[in-house]
């Protein structure tokens, strides 16, 4: 018989067969608790589970006494209680190479989009407003040979000091939990506080996970040691600004601009200050969200999930101690 699996993603037709071969699956929109009371039964008997967007908690986890293996279609875990997890000896599997230079490529796109203010003028263009040569109220700033300053040097930062350094003569900067030999001869990065960084890069660019220890890792105190001329790019987590902090440093002049991916509350209320100011690019929270990236993080999950129901995880497991 095979084993009980609940799928809270849509998936591409050859994916959802792949899971089929493998699998006896119950297909849901999300992990609600309407969707979960109506299938109580199957998720009674379930094995493993399979999606993203949707909190699994150690509630959950109680009606789901066959679980042994979750895996989600991010790279990002902070919807999940790992510990809870843990104590059950559940496996946790992730997505963490498929959409490293994708991301990348979206970090480097607000950066340039921040300094040159490209979404501030489109929707300036498209007004009706350009009715002369511009002058200097709609000068940007350059990129090219500035300091960037990258917190969290994993594979997406490592990426990321990649196309600064070589396709942008950027100096790079990065604060990580140890240093990192291969950037600093790779890229000629120097590791350094994050105090140090800030106050010398022009562009800091966050792509780190939400953890206790990085929730609003950049407030107020943080935001005034940034040059007035420095450009915070979010791409990792939402809770790891101060929203709040940053809509104050953005109003008041404290730093030049923002570009971000992530917000504390997503999606971002219609009303939040931030969408009222000139001075940021809000984007939906796209890091990963192509075609081709996406698909390959679908695959990768469906493909861990079979690994770990199977005993044979290798790669892309957030807890392999678990592992018997």
């Amino acid at each position: 018989m095979k084993p009980s699996v609940i799928l809270y993603k849509k998936l591409a037709d050859d994916l959802r067969a792949r899971l089929d071969e493998h699998f006896s699956v119950t297909e849901i929109n999300d992990l609600t608790p309407e969707n979960i009371e109506a299938h109580a039964q199957a998720f009674q008997q379930a094995e493993g589970l399979i999606g993203s967007s949707s909190k699994v908690d150690a509630d959950l986890l109680t009606k789901m006494p066959k679980l042994r293996a979750c895996s989600t279609v991010s790279v990002g875990y902070d919807n999940f209680d790992v510990e809870a997890l843990n104590q059950r000896g559940i496996l946790l599997m992730h997505t963490p190479t498929v959409l490293t230079e994708t991301v990348a490529d979206t970090i480097m796109a607000l950066v340039l989009a921040s300094a040159r203010r490209v979404t501030e003028l489109d929707a300036w263009v498209k007004a009706g407003q350009w009715k002369k040569s511009i002058g200097p109220q709609q000068f940007g700033v350059d990129v090219h040979h500035k300091t960037i300053g990258i917190l969290g040097m994993g594979r997406i930062g490592m990426a990321l000091a990649q196309r600064a350094h070589f396709g942008f003569g950027m100096s790079v900067l990065y604060n990580a939990r140890k240093p990192h030999q291969e950037a600093e001869s790779r890229f000629s990065a120097r590791g350094c506080d994050l105090d140090t960084l800030l106050k010398e890069s022009d562009f800091v660019c966050i792509s780190l996970p939400l953890t206790e220890q990085t929730h609003h890792m950049i407030g107020e105190q943080q935001l005034k040691l940034m040059k007035q001329s420095a450009i915070l790019i979010n791409a990792g987590r939402g809770p790891v600004v101060d929203e709040q902090a940053l809509i104050a440093a953005l109003k008041t002049g404290v730093i030049h601009a923002a570009g971000l991916d992530v917000f504390e509350q997503e999606p971002v209320p219609a009303d939040s200050e931030l969408l009222t100011l000139p001075n940021v690019v809000a984007l939906p929270h796209i890091g990963s969200a192509t075609h081709e990236t996406r698909y390959g993080m679908m695959q990768d999950a469906v493909e861990n999930l079979i690994a770990a129901l199977s005993g044979k995880v290798d790669k892309n497991c957030v807890n392999p101690q678990v592992v018997k």
